[in-house]
């Protein structure tokens, strides 16, 4: 735990963003899947109050452009 804590603290601004842009595309893939099991619900009156669909899209765009920039540099300093 000591090691990664290091790793971390060390890491370059792009590698921090990649890290937070697969975090996001994550939390992105529950939110879709959440969104599709409201979709497929038994009783179509038990409405939940958390809108899915809206934070897939805002945690799936951020996301993606965090990995836009971040993976880039990554990559070329390999």
């Amino acid at each position: 735990m000591h090691d990664l804590l290091t790793r971390l603290s060390f890491a370059s601004d792009a590698a921090l963003l990649s890290l937070v842009g697969l975090v996001c595309i994550a939390v992105a893939g529950l939110a879709l899947f959440m969104d599709r099991r409201r979709g497929r619900r038994g009783r179509l009156e038990a409405v939940g109050w958390i809108p899915w669909l809206p934070l897939f899209i805002a945690f799936g765009v951020s996301g993606a452009g965090m990995l836009a920039l971040g993976l880039p540099v990554l990559i070329a300093n390999l």
